[in-house]
């Protein structure tokens, strides 16, 4: 039986049923007498987009896609592996319940060194590298930068900027980590102080990837701000990409978010992928930048 992904109407069901001989006549309430762990193999092959679309069509349907059987399917295939890393425990009583924990609500791992969650409409990964796990230049210098706490950070601490010229962030992540052939954005997630200045000219955000059979490959290199150019002030929002660079954008989380860069993950199990953004041309000084890590996610 050939699986095609689309739950949106029973007439996809009726097709289905008479390919097999089953009741084409009565179409999709026929497919109730297949047994439902049938029913939860196949809605198991589609996504769980469809998966959350099956319960409209039958209380078979419904109890089927609510199954162990199909959620099991949408989650990473590491999963027990990546909840053994949880700072704390992930509570959960069916494996539709902890997918939907994880696409709701990040879970901080490796002592809190980083940060999971899923992409709902996907299930592929999503990783957050907080301030800490970076390396900034002159950030463990106190008169540039200063390293505190905020109760709307995941995580227990954030990086302010106090003053610098030559602004440095980088980071790195192991590809393998990351959900295979799958397009993923990388961003910088911060904040601005009440006050800050120089951060409105434009910054150079670079990835390339690294890995043992290969040569270091070039830098991926794009040009984004941290704050809106002094023409643009004054816009309620203004589009992500724009001729001359990445404008920041508000986040769902409160949050400010530029992206850096963009890749396919088709990369083998040895390969890192390395993240930088900086400053260094314009010379002026900067302040007010708030740190709260690099995040990787899927593209939507």
């Amino acid at each position: 039986m050939d699986i095609i992904v689309g739950l949106e109407s029973s007439n996809f069901w009726r097709e289905k049923a008479g390919e097999r001989g089953i009741g084409e006549e009565n179409g999709v309430s026929d497919l109730s007498l297949l047994p439902e762990c049938c029913i939860s193999e196949i809605i198991s092959l589609t996504s769980p987009t469809d998966a959350c679309r099956a319960p409209s069509i039958s209380s078979v349907f419904k109890s089927a896609a609510d199954s162990d059987t199909v959620w099991e399917k949408f989650l990473p295939s590491d999963y027990t592996e990546i909840l053994s890393r949880s700072v704390a425990p992930v509570v959960y009583s069916t494996k539709k319940e902890l997918y939907f924990r994880l696409c709701d609500t990040p879970i901080l791992l490796d002592a809190g060194n980083l940060s999971f969650m899923l992409h709902k409409w996907s299930g592929k990964k999503c990783y957050m590298i907080p301030a800490r796990g970076l390396s900034i230049v002159w950030g463990d210098t106190p008169q540039y930068w200063r390293w505190t706490s905020l109760p709307e950070s995941r995580f227990s601490e954030v990086a302010e900027l106090l003053n610098v010229c030559w602004l440095d962030i980088g980071g790195k992540m192991q590809t393998q980590m990351l959900s295979p052939k799958t397009t993923y954005v990388v961003y910088l997630v911060f904040e601005l102080a009440e006050r800050n200045y120089g951060l409105r000219v434009s910054s150079k955000a670079s990835l390339r990837f690294v890995g043992e059979s290969q040569e270091e490959a070039g830098w991926l290199t794009n040009t984004v701000y941290l704050g809106l150019p002094e023409r643009r002030r004054g816009l309620r929002r203004s589009a992500a990409r724009q001729p001359n660079g990445w404008l920041p954008q508000r986040r769902v989380d409160g949050w400010m978010e530029s992206q850096l860069g963009e890749f396919f993950n088709d990369h083998g199990v040895h390969v890192e992928l390395e993240m930088h953004l900086n400053e260094i041309e314009h010379g002026h000084c900067k302040s007010g930048l708030i740190v709260k890590g690099i995040e990787l996610r899927p593209i939507e």
